[in-house]
């Protein structure tokens, strides 16, 4: 039945709709005659009508095809089809009184009037019947998606009621937080506590819920279908039908906020000038081109016009991302962009990139950064993060490189995780090397949190917020330095440019930042209350979760707290103890021995012997 419904045109069901109603007439009249007191027999009363009837069914057919109502599709016959059918009975039984008046045999008034209701009660019905069948069909040669509706109120009703008339998708009942309603029976639906949800997804075999509860706030939604996700339903929200229509504005409650916002101080704009001639008519390599920092040195050291850009990049979708981004702004500004997909942790490509580009400023931004993950991989962060420094330190110096500057961290000052300790690792190597170099500048620029940069703390708030929470912070009295993307960036490029060689810059970050202060401002920003004893009825809970392995209370900048002025303001150097070459040379065997055998513990050993403050995470801890 189905294929024949799905083979029939639009204007062929029309066309058969048209016959069912025309059928109907004859049908239709002898009711209403069976029902009349007369002196003679419906069927035989009926045959004396015969004359008039093609007549009538002529007038009829006009009449509908007028009106469009054969055009109406089945589970589109509402109030306003109903109108049409109406006023197409009363025009054919008005036909049927003037022709049998005319031409005879006349028939009582009241006749008339049982046959007009009696006509459209048939239509009526024959539609009802057919789209019954139809749904039939359509059930049993595609199963219906069965619904279970989550909220009760104007929205829920309503799609309810839109939905009954899918072809593909079952209303079963509605849940709702409000005990008023559990119980009560809406739209044929009957409303269940939101406790029941498990039992109804068992007993009536529910495969999705629909949420329509546009007008809660967007956490209380997040936690609802967190919840319900768990149950492994599938979840989908719905916004009010004022929104679908734009009474209201459809947009999410949640916007991000500018990371700047949380600084708690003013962005600093710190234009390169004369900086920028250190990066001009130059080919400059970027290593870690995708990530954060290094898509930002990117499109700033771009705007110096240099001669080529090397992208070098471990991660294809990054790489990728970065290039689309430059492409279009390199072409106009004159300069080849070169993408290059390769490790760092490759000494032979290395060599290979440097001396194909005729490379001659190297900006190291290359790194495994996030303290949890390294922590957890300490030999793959040391493999990449200090043998991948030294391969391209060393492909640089052969390859006559002006300068090398590695992007470090506020992290590597007496570390008490894998990730400083990897980074103050790559740090004394540079310094041994500088000290030995008679052609290449290597340097190195010490700075903590960047706002806005992958995985740091406000997108991870924002992202945990849009979830509907809880925020999670470490600990209460945790404090760290923070600066923009762009002011970081800036101030590596000024601090690259006025290098001699071996010094460690550190930037001047302002003043350590409450992270439990940043995640209240966060939840503010976002139009959200914050929950907590004072305020229970709170939207965002803000959750302490204890130090993560390798966490501090406060990051420090420098080892010996001594900072150096340079010519401009927020960039200082620092005089710091530097390894000989003997000892480098010892500690990188020691190094490499331990990540080829894989023996974590060995590594270890190696990093509590030459990184000043490095010891086990309890000491560190307590000491923190």
């Amino acid at each position: 039945m189905l294929d024949l419904i799905s083979a029939l045109s639009r204007k062929q069901k029309s066309y058969v709709f048209l016959a069912i109603d025309l059928t109907l007439v004859p049908l239709a009249l002898l009711f209403t005659l069976a029902m009349q007191p007369l002196p003679q027999s419906a069927l035989l009363t009926l045959s004396g009508l015969l004359p008039v009837l093609p007549y009538v069914l002529t007038i009829m057919a006009l009449a509908e095809l007028r009106l469009g109502l054969p055009m109406v599709q089945l589970n589109a016959y509402e109030r306003h089809a109903v109108g049409l059918t109406a006023l197409v009975a009363l025009v054919t039984a008005a036909a049927l009184a003037l022709l049998t008046q005319l031409f005879g045999p006349g028939l009582s008034p009241g006749t008339y009037v049982v046959f007009a209701t009696s006509l459209l009660l048939f239509m009526m019905a024959i539609r009802a019947v057919l789209h019954q069948v139809v749904l039939m069909a359509y059930r049993r040669a595609s199963p219906r998606c069965r619904v279970l509706i989550y909220g009760a109120g104007t929205t829920g009703t309503q799609l309810a009621q839109a939905l009954k008339s899918h072809d593909g998708i079952d209303p079963v009942a509605f849940v709702d937080d409000n005990s008023s309603l559990q119980g009560m029976t809406l739209v044929g639906l009957q409303v269940f506590a939101p406790g029941r949800i498990q039992e109804l997804v068992e007993t009536r075999q529910i495969n999705r819920v629909l949420l329509a509860m546009p007008s809660q706030s967007q956490p209380k939604q997040a936690q609802v279908i967190v919840r319900l996700q768990r149950m492994g339903l599938e979840v989908q929200a719905l916004p009010s039908f004022a929104q679908l229509i734009g009474e209201e504005a459809l947009v999410d409650k949640l916007t991000l906020v500018p990371p700047q916002k949380f600084l708690g101080r003013k962005a600093r704009d710190l234009p390169l000038n004369a900086a920028s001639s250190s990066y001009e008519d130059r080919v400059v390599l970027i290593s870690g081109a995708g990530g954060s920092i290094g898509s930002e040195l990117c499109h700033q050291v771009l705007r110096c016009r240099p001669t080529r850009l090397v992208l070098f990049e471990l991660n294809e979708l990054a790489l990728y991302t970065i290039h689309q981004e430059l492409e279009s702004l390199a072409r106009e500004a004159g300069v080849e962009i070169v993408p290059v997909l390769g490790s760092v942790t490759d000494n032979r490509q290395m060599r290979r990139v440097l001396a194909a580009h005729n490379v001659q400023v190297v900006l190291h931004a290359a790194a495994y950064k996030h303290v949890p993950l390294v922590e957890a991989n300490p030999l793959a962060g040391l493999a990449n993060n200090v043998f991948g420094t030294q391969n391209l330190a060393q492909a640089a110096l052969q390859a006559g490189v002006e300068r090398f500057i590695l992007i470090s961290s506020d992290k590597a000052v007496r570390p008490t995780n894998v990730m400083g300790a990897s980074k103050r690792m790559a740090e004394l190597l540079l310094q041994d090397m500088a000290s030995r170099s008679p052609r290449t500048v290597f340097t190195m620029v010490r700075f903590g949190n960047v706002l806005g940069s992958s995985g740091s703390v406000v997108p991870l708030f924002q992202d945990q917020i849009s979830r509907g929470g809880p925020v999670t912070v470490t600990d209460p009295r945790v404090k760290r330095y923070f600066m923009t993307i762009s002011e970081a960036v800036q101030l590596v490029l000024q601090a690259g440019a006025e290098a001699q060689g071996g010094e460690v810059f550190v930037l001047d970050m302002g003043e350590p930042v409450s992270i439990l202060q940043m995640a209240r401002q966060v939840i503010e920003s976002a139009g959200y209350s914050l929950r907590d004893a004072e305020n229970p009825d709170g939207e965002i809970a803000i959750e302490i979760i204890g130090l993560r392995p390798g966490e501090k209370m406060e990051e420090e900048l420098t080892l010996t707290n001594e900072l150096i002025t340079t010519r401009h303001p927020k960039i200082f150097c620092t005089r710091e103890t530097v390894l000989s070459e003997i000892e480098v040379a010892t500690f990188m065997r020691g190094l490499r021995t331990a990540v080829a055998s894989g023996d974590n513990h060995a590594a270890n050993l190696v990093l509590q012997r030459w990184v000043e403050g490095y010891g086990s995470q309890d000491t560190n801890r307590k000491s923190s």
